[in-house]
């Protein structure tokens, strides 16, 4: 059984011993012609007028349609309430642990959200609370200018959520995730929910 390696020798250069020897080689490599083209670069760049800065904040370079920034609450479309029903999932898969929800049940019945705060101190915008939502009720928006002389610093449900002089004005944008509604969903939907129920004893009417 041979068990020899297949090397592959490559004959490099011999490196100086002497001191010699070594300053003439630093002396070669920092006249080399890359040095001054990469000089006369930054020196031709240096002198353009028609610089490609961004002027922030006066400017500002346009986002990811899933950029992740600050958080927003979302409303439903039909009637304007808040999508969030008081599950707690995204309080509960959340790693840095920033969610905080308190909830109770209205007389209806239903859950019902009372404070919604993020700790944006905390929060490392993984994404986790939007991924885990069943009502697509917490997304992340482009509003990522949250600086903050406090070192941990909240986001109130107040702050997050969609004002309603905004949504009547149909600025709230659709998240375009999974689930999402699309924009011809009116054409498509044929019956309601209640149509498809048959009571017992008119199956043959």
């Amino acid at each position: 059984m041979d068990l020899k390696q297949k090397y592959i020798f490559v004959e490099g250069t011999n490196c100086p011993v002497t001191v010699r020897g070594r300053l003439l080689q630093v002396f070669r490599r920092s006249v080399s012609g890359e040095l001054f083209k990469g000089l006369w670069l930054v020196l031709r760049e240096m002198l353009r007028f028609n610089i490609h800065t961004t002027q922030y904040p006066k400017e500002k370079l346009p986002l990811s349609p899933r950029y992740r920034a600050i958080h927003e609450l979302l409303r439903l479309l039909e009637s304007g309430k808040e999508r969030c029903i008081g599950c707690g999932l995204c309080e509960k898969i959340c790693i840095s642990n920033c969610i905080r929800m308190e909830t109770s049940y209205g007389e209806d019945g239903r859950k019902k959200v009372h404070e919604y705060t993020i700790n944006f101190g905390r929060c490392i915008f993984c994404g986790f609370c939007a991924e885990v939502c069943p009502e697509l009720a917490i997304v992340h928006g482009g509003r990522y200018e949250n600086a903050s002389e406090q070192r941990a610093h909240f986001g109130l449900k107040e702050d997050m959520l969609t004002p309603m002089e905004r949504f009547m004005n149909q600025g709230q944008k659709e998240f375009p995730g999974f689930g999402a509604l699309s924009q011809d969903a009116d054409s498509k939907v044929k019956k309601t929910p209640l149509a498809y129920f048959t009571p017992k004893g008119e199956e043959n009417v």
